[in-house]
């Protein structure tokens, strides 16, 4: 029992605490040694939608501007997969032409275990949001602008070792990125709008049809 729990302390804890204050040495051991695990980063990434949701309910009223009667935990749920499938796809898309280094399934683990300080962060502040006066919600804004931070520069670092860039070429891959998820968004909404007029031209066929005969 005690080496299963040493287990997942260092798994979920130590080794993604180790690549956020280490970077270079926690990617090499990540990539090189393969100290990632697929495993630990889909539990991460399904960590964040339950986070999205808990905090959806239960945000400090201080803060929180959403009414609980309208969550939805299926689109929760799916903008957070799709966010993570238009990102790591678009930057294995890119990256690949840019002779980078890492494979879809590392970039798939390094943009779950980046996902660690927003996670940790973000339960405690939403947890502390409830028990904050108004003047003291700088405490809660703070803790949240500190975890995207680590966040983004967990990506950051992410991408900069797993495809062994330089900075130059890591900030050039970021926005090769943005304009490829740009490009797949509005692919997407112009097929799911081709999509539509057709349902819509099948419909109104058959409802003529049945007003004829």
């Amino acid at each position: 029992m005690m080496i299963k729990l040493k287990k997942i302390y260092h798994d979920f804890i130590r080794f993604p605490s180790y690549i956020l204050f280490h970077p270079f040495d926690g990617y090499e051991e990540f990539k090189r040694y393969k100290k990632g695990k697929l495993s630990v980063a889909i539990v991460f990434i399904v960590l964040f939608v339950y986070y999205q949701i808990f905090r959806f309910r239960n945000l400090g009223f201080l803060v929180n501007n959403n009414n609980p009667l309208e969550l939805n935990s299926l689109e929760e749920f799916f903008t957070v997969f799709l966010l993570i499938f238009l990102f790591t796809v678009g930057n294995w898309s890119v990256t690949t032409l840019m002779q980078g280094k890492g494979t879809y399934k590392e970039i798939l683990m390094m943009t779950g275990y980046s996902l660690f300080p927003l996670l940790l962060f973000g339960f405690m502040g939403t947890v502390l949001s409830n028990f904050l006066t108004l003047d003291e919600m700088g405490f809660y804004h703070l803790m949240m602008y500190l975890a995207y931070a680590l966040t983004g520069w967990m990506i950051f670092m992410g991408v900069l070792n797993i495809h062994e860039y330089g900075l130059g070429k890591t900030i050039l891959s970021f926005i090769a990125t943005f304009v490829s998820v740009s490009v797949m968004m509005f692919v997407g909404l112009l097929f799911f709008d081709l999509i539509q007029q057709i349902i819509a031209f099948v419909v109104s066929i058959v409802n003529e049809f049945n007003l004829r005969y």
